[in-house]
């Protein structure tokens, strides 16, 4: 899977983590529900470390298609409540 986080570029996703990230980002549609903004903050920093860190960053000149787009770091709680609902950014 190719994930794109605005603003910064796309990552290779290996298929053994999006368990993991779909966990949170069933937890962050929750904590946006429920106007939990700390803990959505919290989860977002957590799905931001997943992908950076255990994600393969592609280079900048190798452009792909994404299966999922995730907002920039800096998104605000206001503009979250628009993307993080339903099923998320993943679906299942």
């Amino acid at each position: 899977m190719i994930v794109r986080i605005l603003s910064e570029g796309q990552y290779i996703i290996p298929s053994s983590l999006l368990d993991e990230l779909n966990s949170l980002d069933n937890k962050l549609v929750n904590s946006v529900a429920t106007e939990d903004e700390p803990s959505f903050r919290s989860l977002y920093d957590q799905i931001l470390g997943l992908v950076r860190n255990k994600g393969k960053e592609l280079p900048i000149e190798e452009l792909h298609p994404s299966d999922v787009i995730i907002p920039s770091e800096d998104v605000s709680f206001e503009e979250a409540k628009s993307i993080f609902v339903g099923e998320g950014l993943l679906p299942g």
